[in-house]
Parts: structure tokens; C-alpha cells; sequence
């Protein structure tokens, strides 16, 4: 068992544990609603495609609160906005190059199908090393590579290697297996929900950005992948600072990995566990059978 599951299962040992001890001393209410404190609303925001404009890059790793910045490998600036997101307290990605479905340049440390096994292993852990701090990556591009499982089982089995590294699914394709791929390894992951600035206005922006904030209060978490469009960076510089009084949290995406794993599971299954303590109180109240022991 990884140490990431292990935690899990202790979280909701705790929480199980918790719900028969309120049953053991203050009765169990039958009529009373589920009382589960569920975090905040949540979202994370990564900003892609840094390293090779350093104003740009400046303004946006200013921007307040948990964004996420992902750099892509051998751009001009990458290291040094790298250390400077790191210095800030902010959470560091590799944007890492896939190959696309279209004809787009890829950059130096791109990954493709036409690769060896072993080439595209030497690649990518060039490309880990290439920026300072990372926490994670995601894809740049990738439309075409994300959606060939052999070269994602590579990718992933060799991020296995590497102590707590994420991988974000940028869905640049719906036909992904990626964020798939990267369970079954147990590599933590997540998928993106919302593009911020396909198109770049600011009304277009947010638009984007409403549907993010609502998505994260239906589900609890959501995440936004945008650009250091001049666009994008006045519009976030603006509504980031409103977002606490809308009722809703920033958080890193390695913290919203953990987030939305509890929300997953751990919630799920603690409330299996009071269902079934209401259900073995029926009985008793009713004349039923015992009640049963819910640690076999």
C-alpha cells in the first residue's frame, strides 16, 4: 500500500471512528441530517507556457494567492521565474511538450510517438531536471501523445521514480488516456476543467471563469488552465482578491490533488459508515437484531 493510500485510510479510520463515538456517548439521532464538515469550495489555477517572456512572466507569478506556474523546458527565463515562483511560495510545474495532432511546434524536449522507449525516457528526465522546484507536470500540447497509452504508461512509470510528483491532464484531446494511465500507476493526478483564455477578451475571460467558480460549488474542487496573456493576468489581478467573499478558496494543486481525493473517497465512505450506524439503530429501536459490530 503507498503511503498516499495509507494516509487515506487512516483519514477515514479517524472520521468512522469519530461518527461511533458520537453514537457510543451522546445516542444517535435518527431524524437528525448527516453532520460532516465539508471544506470550502476550491479551485486551483495554472498559469502554462512560462519561460520565455520575462515581463510577462514577472507580472504573473505577482499575481495574489495559490496559483500554480508550469514552465516549459530550455526557454529563456524559465529558471530564473522558476526560482522566483519558488522564492514567492508558489507552486512549480513542468509544462512538458507532447506531440499534437496538428503541425504546431513543439520546442526542444518534446516528447513524440516516433521515440524509442528509451529516447523518450532520457528525454523527459532531461526535462524534469531542466526546471528547478518542480511539484508536478502537465502537458503542453499533447493532443496526439496523451491519447497512446504505451507512451503514457512510460511517462508515468518513469514519474513513479521521482518522490511526489503530480500529473495534471491539460485534456487537449477528449480521447486522453493520461489522467487514467497515471492512477493506475498511482501517480497523483487530476484533469483540467475550464480553459480561461481560449479566446482572449475579457468578457470571454469571464465567462470562463464564472463556469469555474461554479463547477468547483457543484463538485467541491475544479481547475483552470490559463496563459500569461496581458489579458488574462489584468483579468485574475482584479477578481483573485474578491474570491473569499464569493465563498470560495485558492488553493495549490498539489493541495487540491489531496482535496479532491478526499472529497472522492474519504467523504463517501464516511458517510457509508453513519448510514450504517442509523440503520443498525433502526433495528434496535424497531426490536431487530443486535446491532452489528462495524469492525469485523
Amino acid at each position: 500500500m503507498t503511503k498516499r493510500l495509507l494516509l487515506l485510510l487512516l483519514f477515514f479510520l479517524n472520521t468512522s471512528q469519530a461518527a461511533v463515538a458520537s453514537e457510543a456517548n451522546f445516542g444517535f439521532n435518527r431524524a437528525a441530517p448527516l453532520n460532516i464538515q465539508q471544506p470550502l469550495p476550491a479551485i486551483s489555477i495554472i498559469i502554462d507556457d512560462l519561460g520565455e517572456q520575462l515581463n510577462s512572466g514577472r507580472r504573473a507569478i505577482a499575481l495574489p494567492g495559490a496559483i500554480t506556474y508550469a514552465f516549459l523546458p530550455y526557454t529563456s527565463h524559465a529558471v530564473q521565474l522558476a526560482q522566483m515562483a519558488h522564492q514567492q511560495d508558489k507552486e512549480v510545474m513542468l509544462h512538458m511538450p507532447m506531440q499534437p495532432l496538428g503541425n504546431n511546434t513543439l520546442g526542444e524536449g518534446g516528447l513524440t510517438l516516433a521515440m524509442s522507449q528509451q529516447n523518450f525516457i532520457t528525454t523527459l528526465k532531461e526535462n524534469l531536471n531542466a526546471i528547478p522546484h518542480i511539484s508536478g507536470i502537465n502537458n503542453h500540447m499533447g493532443s496526439l501523445l496523451t491519447q497512446h497509452s504505451e507512451q503514457m504508461t512510460w511517462l508515468m512509470e518513469a514519474l513513479s521514480e521521482r518522490d511526489n510528483l503530480y500529473f495534471v491532464d491539460s485534456r487537449t484531446t477528449e480521447r486522453t488516456v493520461a489522467y487514467n494511465i497515471a492512477a493506475e500507476h498511482n501517480i497523483p493526478t487530476i484533469n483540467r476543467n475550464v480553459f480561461l483564455d481560449n479566446v482572449r477578451s475579457e468578457k470571454e475571460i469571464g465567462r470562463q471563469f464564472e463556469r469555474l467558480l461554479k463547477l468547483a460549488k457543484q463538485n467541491g474542487t475544479a481547475v483552470a488552465i490559463g496563459h500569461p496573456y496581458p489579458e488574462t493576468i489584468a483579468f485574475l489581478e482584479q477578481m483573485l482578491p474578491t474570491l473569499k467573499q464569493q465563498g470560495v478558496e485558492l488553493i495549490r494543486t498539489s493541495k487540491m490533488i489531496k482535496r479532491k481525493e478526499l472529497i472522492e473517497f474519504t467523504i463517501p465512505q464516511a458517510m457509508f459508515a453513519a448510514k450504517a450506524l442509523r440503520d443498525s439503530t433502526d433495528q434496535t429501536v424497531t426490536g431487530g437484531s443486535p446491532r452489528p459490530s462495524l469492525i469485523q
